[in-house]
């Protein structure tokens, strides 16, 4: 008799015969880096009879990817906080003023993700959620003390301007609060580390731009929806004045 030895185990996929393999991407490369070198690596050197899927974490990552588009899912949110906005303030105006800095932050999420050499992954998409929510709050602080002064019967220009510099203290004080809080994800270390890093650099980058960039044009919006709504547009008006018999 011959003795022949094989595997202990036969592991089975999809109820086809296949083999495990269990990949750590290296230190500074990402999950989806990682599995694009995987895959082509599979395509140069195995023979096409034979194919390759996912399963656990990295299958729930390609399902991600493939299934709705971020962009949508961008898009469906900030309609959200729009309607939002619009139910709070009674107006289809107003959360304009809000919501039109929001590409002010995400394009200080993508600047920092680009500098720490990071991808567009499923993290980064999360942080972007997050940050039309955290960028509005800056925004939302200066509109509402602009709109009570407006009421006051301030002129568009001097509400924006004064909510501008009654508020800053206030909105510095949380987002720089804020920015420091996120900052231990920024530096993880550790098991799961690059997850962490790359959520806490989009979302420090968003608001980092959202907090000194955006501060600047948000009474800049304000005023411009205002003007183009005519909302306030009496307080613009001088007075007639006549003579009196």
């Amino acid at each position: 008799d011959e003795t022949i030895y094989g595997p202990e185990f036969t592991i089975r996929f999809n109820q086809h015969r296949s083999a495990q393999i269990m990949a750590i991407p290296a230190p500074g490369v990402s999950d989806g880096q990682g599995m694009a070198l995987l895959e082509e690596v599979f395509r140069e050197t195995m023979p096409g009879s034979m194919d390759y899927n996912y399963m656990g974490m990295s299958f729930q990552t390609k399902e991600a990817a493939a299934g709705v588009s971020p962009a949508l899912i961008f898009g469906f949110s900030l309609l959200v906080v729009f309607l939002i906005l619009a139910a709070q303030y009674e107006s289809w105006a107003l959360p304009w003023s809000v919501l039109l800095t929001t590409p002010i932050a995400v394009m200080g999420a993508f600047m920092m993700i680009a500098l720490r050499g990071f991808n567009n992954d499923v993290y980064t998409q999360i942080g972007l959620v997050m940050l039309i929510g955290l960028a509005a709050k800056n925004a939302i602080l200066i509109v509402e003390f602009a709109r009570v002064r407006l009421s006051e019967g301030e002129s568009i220009t001097d509400a924006a301007l004064d909510a501008a510099r009654q508020r800053l203290r206030p909105i510095l004080m949380t987002a720089i609060a804020f920015i420091l809080g996120v900052l231990p994800l920024v530096t993880a270390s550790g098991s799961g580390a690059e997850s962490r890093q790359i959520l806490g650099s989009t979302v420090m980058g968003g608001m980092l731009a959202a907090t000194f960039l955006s501060i600047f044009l948000v009474p800049a919006t304000f005023a411009l929806v205002e003007r183009l709504s005519g909302g306030g547009a009496h307080n613009e008006t001088p007075p007639e004045t006549g003579a009196g018999s």
